[in-house]
């Protein structure tokens, strides 16, 4: 269950980010509000998944790992950000530092 929970934190946390760039520096209103309610809900879900008992270290790095890597994607595939050889292998570190994670365990 803790790891739903997370999944659904990274991607609440996803919209809210991706809010932040649409928001033009709080500007728009409307994504603004997405912004402050999507980073509240990200942090409850997160608070919740460390209450289950998934070690702090292990629900983070999950959670600013995999955020992070698909923030990148969208920024690249729908947002216009450039992309090169050395933005792809971080991304690509990231991910398999989230899968390394994933098979180490993460519970008690």
């Amino acid at each position: 269950m803790a790891w739903l929970i997370l999944a659904a934190a990274i991607i609440v946390e996803v919209v809210a980010t991706t809010a932040l760039k649409l928001s033009d520096g709080f500007s728009h209103k409307g994504w603004a509000l997405v912004v402050v309610a999507g980073y509240a809900a990200a942090f409850l879900l997160l608070a919740q998944v460390l209450k289950l008992q998934m070690d702090v270290g292990t629900a983070y790095a999950v959670w600013a790992g995999a955020g992070t890597a698909v923030i990148a994607a969208i920024g690249v595939l729908f947002l216009g950000e450039s992309i090169n050889l050395a933005k792809a292998a971080g991304i690509a570190l990231i991910i398999g530092g989230v899968v390394m994670l994933n098979l180490a365990g993460g519970t008690h």
